[in-house]
């Protein structure tokens, strides 16, 4: 039986509520992202060729305040090196490819201006999924149009949230 969005919800829910660190739940949840986005009527039903919305909320569980959002992205297009500050994400992609690169800050947190390192660089391929906990440094990379489902542990438009720029910041590509 193909997992659906209520299924999806459920069980990210009960992972929260469950007493398990966030450390081990996080993996689990983006593992049953991945099942869900392997269900065709729940991508369908979430996309539409001619989608061009930058973000819609599919789900927000109040009772412990994650979301659940969808995002097409227009590509070509690369985004900074951001972190979601003190929430947590799970980036899975619908249909297309999600180049993630991960990064480490090298300096001091008591430096003014942020000196960062890629630490690493992956793509994520239709129907795969990563989870990224509070406070991890991150960019995306989208070659071409795509699909993507977030799920983040909080209203990220309301909590702090650190970008970093090429302007004021010093961020080194290669390792």
């Amino acid at each position: 039986m193909a997992t659906t969005l209520e299924d999806f919800c459920g069980s990210c829910r009960a992972s929260l509520k469950s007493g398990v660190p966030l450390a081990q739940a996080l993996p689990a949840m983006a593992e049953h992202l991945g099942r869900l986005l392997a269900n065709p009527d729940f991508v369908s039903g979430s996309f539409k060729p001619e989608d061009d919305f930058s973000k819609k909320v599919l789900h927000h569980d109040e009772e412990t305040g994650f979301y659940v959002l969808a995002h097409v992205h227009q590509g070509p297009k690369e985004g900074p090196p951001h972190s979601h500050g003190a929430s947590w994400a799970i980036y899975g992609t619908a249909l297309g490819v999600t180049g993630m690169k991960e990064w480490q800050r090298t300096n001091p947190e008591s430096d003014e201006a942020v000196e960062l390192r890629m630490a690493s660089h992956y793509d994520l391929g239709t129907g795969q999924t990563r989870a990224y906990g509070p406070h991890v440094i991150h960019s995306t990379i989208h070659p071409a149009k795509a699909w993507v489902i977030r799920v983040t542990g909080s209203n990220l438009d309301v909590v702090p949230r650190y970008r970093f720029s090429k302007k004021r910041d010093r961020i080194v590509e290669s390792a």
